[in-house]
């Protein structure tokens, strides 16, 4: 029977006793206040989310939070038991902690990707740079370090599913409502050798398939549907990562350096991504 305290605010590592210092000084703001979150206890469908965590005081803390906001919570202590339990449940989301016993989370983070486009949110106690990039290398959709503020996790949490409810309805509109003659016309993107499925989530050039993270899958489509038009910086990360995420602009930057990888015949002279000095990117075909 797992038993779960009542905390809400800053995580951190290293510990027993720093754990539950953290625990007895959690926010003391009353769940039921936060309005945004109240909204949800009438509206929201509910979300099935996998907490992958080690340590039992931090995992307690995150599915009582979890619950407290109407999700459904499912929970793993090591690698091999997340792999079991996603596979299993095929959650919403995942809370993919890095060090892990058994198989690690990078390690997971990875065989996952390759079976399923269910967001995934790493945390970590590493703060290199080189730490996130790998993590997102390996398919992570967003990053959280350790210490971190409750609030911010489950804002993260909330613009990740957002993202993922918004494109499976526009795959949804383009789908629906039309004859079955041209209903394949319509989820597909054709840019001369290169072509994005919609339905799929699959994106070939020429005959290859290509494999795209789902971020980089979420970018490209962003920048197809607005073909010829220079897109900031900011404006792509809004739209493609949510209003709500905290990270800044060289994201974008480094998410357009894997994407020419990948979808330009000569990586180095892009010519279906431009760059627009001064302002962003731009999406030629």
């Amino acid at each position: 029977m797992l038993h779960i305290h009542k905390h809400n605010a800053i995580l951190g590592v290293g510990g027993a006793n720093r754990n539950h210092r953290l625990v007895n000084n959690l926010a003391r703001v009353p769940i039921w206040l936060d309005s945004i979150w109240a909204m949800q206890y009438i509206w929201k469908m509910v979300h099935r989310v996998l907490v992958v965590e080690d340590e039992a005081v931090l995992r307690e803390t995150l599915v009582y939070n979890l619950e407290q906001r109407q999700y459904e919570v499912l929970e793993a202590g090591d690698g091999s038991e997340a792999l079991k339990i996603a596979r299993q449940s095929q959650p919403d989301l995942i809370i993919l902690d890095v060090m892990l016993p058994e198989i690690d989370g990078l390690e997971v983070c990875r065989i996952l990707r390759q079976e399923m486009a269910v967001p995934i949110l790493m945390l970590t106690a590493r703060d290199e740079e080189v730490d996130k990039v790998i993590g997102l290398e390996m398919g992570a959709d967003d990053y959280v370090t350790k210490p971190f503020s409750m609030r911010e996790l489950m804002a993260r949490i909330k613009a990740l599913l957002r993202r993922d409810r918004m494109i499976r309805q526009d795959i949804e509109s383009e789908s629906n409502g039309s004859p079955e003659a041209e209903k394949d016309q319509t989820v597909l993107m054709v840019f001369d050798d290169l072509t994005i499925n919609l339905s799929r989530r699959e994106v070939r050039r020429q005959d290859e398939v290509l494999l795209l993270k789902p971020r980089e899958f979420d970018l490209l489509v962003f920048l197809a549907r607005n073909r010829g038009i220079a897109l900031s910086r900011d404006l792509i990360l809004e739209r493609v990562w949510g209003w709500e995420y905290v990270g800044n602009s060289r994201t974008v930057d480094v998410h357009i350096r894997w994407l020419r990888e990948k979808i330009e015949p000569v990586p180095n002279k892009a010519r279906r991504i431009v760059t627009v000095r001064g302002i962003g990117y731009r999406f030629d075909g």
